[in-house]
C-alpha cells in the first residue's frame, strides 16, 4: 500500500446476512445494540429477500418424512425444525429493529430483549440436537416465517404478523407438542421444549401490549383496527391450523374477540385440507 492511501473497510454484516449459525448467535447481542443506535429511517438497512443459511433451504412440502418421537432421530428432527423457527424469530426481531429505527425506544429496547431470548432458545435447540447424536443441517429448513413479512409492512403490521400471528400460533403448536412428548423417553428434550414454550408466552405478550400501545399513540381503536389489519395482511400469512389454545393466548394478552377471529381464520384455512381429504377418500 502506498503512503497516504485510504483504507476501506466493508460494513459489518448483520446476523441475517451471515450464514454460519453459531456466528449468528455470537453476533446477535452486538447486532441488536448496533441496531438500537440507528435513529432515522434514512439509516434503515435493506434486509435480504432470503436470510443467509449454512444449510439447505427447501420449501416445507419437499422436506423428507418425519419419524416418531419414540426414536432419537424423530426427537432430533423436531428440535431441528424448532431451531429453524427460533432462528427466523431471532432474525425477524433484528430485522424489525433495523427497519423501524424511529419506533418508540421502549418498544425497541423490549424487542432487543425478546430477540436475545430467541437466540438463547436457538442455542438450546442446537445443543439438544447434538446431545441426541445429530447435527444442524442433517435436514433442510424453510424460511416461511421470514417470507411472511414485507418491506411494505407498517410497524403495526409487523407486530401482528410476527409477534401475534406467527408466535401466537407457536404457542398453540408448542402446547400440542408437549402433550405428544408425554409418555415417551425424551432424553431431556421435553425440558427444553417446555422452557421455550413458557418463555414464548412473554414474547407474544410483548406484541399484544405494544400493539395496543402503538394503536393508542396513533389514535387508533385497537378493537376495530385488529380485524381490518388482519384482513389486509392475510395473504402474507402462512396457513396455521393448530387448534387455538385460548388459555395460553389469554396469558399472552389476547382478547376473547381476537381469539374468536383466529378460530374463524383457522376454520377457513382448514377448508382446502378438508376438501383434499374428501377427494382422497372418495
Amino acid at each position: 500500500m502506498t503512503k497516504g492511501a485510504s483504507v476501506f473497510t466493508l460494513p459489518a454484516m448483520w446476523a441475517f446476512e451471515n450464514a454460519p449459525i453459531w456466528e449468528k448467535i455470537k453476533s446477535i447481542e452486538s447486532d441488536c445494540d448496533r441496531a438500537l443506535r440507528l435513529k432515522v429511517a434514512s439509516e434503515a438497512v435493506l434486509a435480504p429477500s432470503i436470510p443467509a443459511r449454512d444449510i439447505e433451504i427447501q420449501e416445507a412440502r419437499f422436506h423428507p418424512a418425519k419419524k416418531g418421537f419414540a426414536q432419537k432421530e424423530g426427537l432430533a428432527r423436531m428440535l431441528h425444525d424448532l431451531a429453524s423457527i427460533e432462528l427466523q424469530a431471532m432474525e425477524l426481531g433484528l430485522r424489525t429493529l433495523v427497519e423501524f429505527p424511529e419506533a418508540p425506544l421502549g418498544f425497541r429496547e423490549d424487542l432487543r430483549n425478546v430477540t436475545l431470548s430467541e437466540g438463547s432458545h436457538l442455542q438450546m435447540c442446537l445443543e439438544g440436537i447434538e446431545s441426541l447424536g445429530f447435527h444442524w443441517g442433517d435436514w433442510p429448513v424453510h424460511c416461511a416465517l421470514w417470507n411472511a413479512v414485507s418491506v411494505q409492512d407498517t410497524l403495526l403490521d409487523r407486530i401482528l404478523i410476527v409477534h401475534r400471528y406467527l408466535e401466537g400460533s407457536g404457542l398453540d403448536a408448542g402446547d400440542n407438542l408437549l402433550r405428544r412428548l408425554d409418555g415417551v423417553e425424551t432424553y431431556g428434550i421435553h425440558k427444553i421444549v417446555k422452557q421455550i414454550n413458557l418463555e414464548e408466552i412473554g414474547h407474544v405478550d410483548f406484541g399484544s401490549q405494544w400493539y395496543r400501545e402503538i394503536c393508542r399513540t396513533e389514535k387508533r381503536d385497537s378493537v376495530t383496527d385488529f380485524p381490518l389489519r388482519m384482513q389486509n395482511i392475510r395473504e402474507q400469512l402462512p396457513k396455521r391450523v393448530e387448534k387455538v389454545n385460548r388459555e395460553l393466548r389469554r396469558k399472552a394478552g389476547f382478547t376473547e374477540l381476537e381469539m374468536d377471529y383466529y378460530e374463524k381464520l383457522r376454520e377457513e384455512f382448514l377448508i382446502p385440507y378438508k376438501v383434499r381429504q374428501h377427494l382422497q377418500n372418495s
